[in-house]
């Protein structure tokens, strides 16, 4: 974002956050990031019941040196972003906000796929608006469906944002639950700059891909880092937690900014306390005994 905020309760400060920064296309952003998604009411439905709670979450993540801010349209619909834009418009200069397009919400609470050329301009368009910028930091595609990515070519989509992004409606362009074979299409494409994918300790189809992302200087987001709507539950987990005198919690987070040099982490969290909690957790320095225990959870 290019607007600095003259807000001291906004405005970022040089905190040094575990993992350090990595350049996120010509942008550099730190590698603890946080994710927006809690924010919205239950199901991702709705406003919080905590609105002044949800603000307060926004500013001491920014205050605390984070400068990589995840959301989409699609959470609440709308809510997050016009969170996001309560809490801390005009933003910070080094912060970078990464939203999402492809997907909308029905009346159940369902997420059905919309990435006709004409849903994804609508989709673009509603983020410009409710974030309040002309130009959106980050679009992630994505693709798939609630039960994670599906086979089958996402360039007519990909190919749509890229338009949008020589238009000058979006910097940088990413993609988000896919597979190794759509990456490599989006790429043929236009230059992608992160992969958001499922990806924890327990959940590691994805090893390869990270791995040859990190060889081309791509960033992966890893969602669900510590399970989502399931917590992560391990023996091996809480035995390395417990050795430690730490959370399991802060033992997933440091195992995956311990993994790679290119993974950015999302957590999210309604709660300053919890916050702040990940913030220290995620600095817990694993032996190589423990990364040897930890690996062992995924095969």
């Amino acid at each position: 974002m290019s607007t600095t905020s003259t807000d001291d309760t906004t405005s970022s400060t040089p905190t040094a956050l575990p993992g350090g920064t990595w350049t996120l296309g010509d942008r550099q952003v730190t590698r603890f990031g946080y994710g927006a998604m809690q924010l919205a009411g239950p199901g991702v439905l709705g406003p919080p019941a905590d609105h002044d709670g949800a603000l307060a979450v926004l500013r001491a993540a920014v205050r605390a040196g984070i400068t990589h801010v995840d959301t989409s349209g699609a959470y609440g619909p709308r809510v997050t972003n016009e969170l996001i834009r309560e809490a801390l418009h005009p933003y910070p200069q080094p912060l970078l906000i990464a939203t999402k397009v492809g997907a909308d919400r029905d009346a159940r609470g369902g997420w059905p796929t919309a990435r006709r050329p004409e849903d994804l301009r609508r989709q673009v368009q509603d983020n410009l608006h409710a974030l309040g910028v002309e130009t959106l930091d980050l679009v992630n595609l994505r693709a798939g469906d609630a039960t994670g990515p599906q086979a089958g070519s996402i360039a007519e989509a990909f190919e749509t944002l890229a338009q949008l992004q020589q238009d000058g409606l979006i910097a940088h362009l990413g993609v988000s639950n896919v597979t190794a074979e759509q990456v490599a299409e989006a790429r043929a494409v236009a230059p992608v700059v992160c992969v958001q994918n499922l990806y924890n300790l327990a959940v590691r189809h994805d090893d390869d891909l990270l791995d040859d992302l990190a060889r081309d200087g791509i960033a992966y987001v890893p969602f669900f880092p510590l399970g989502g709507f399931t917590p992560l539950q391990s023996q091996a987990l809480s035995a390395v937690a417990q050795r430690l005198a730490v959370t399991p919690t802060a033992v997933a987070l440091s195992w995956l900014l311990q993994r790679s040099a290119n993974v950015l982490l999302i957590p999210g969290t309604r709660s300053v306390t919890h916050l702040r909690e990940n913030v220290a957790g995620a600095g817990t320095v694993l032996s190589e005994q423990d990364l040897a225990e930890l690996d062992a959870i995924g095969g």
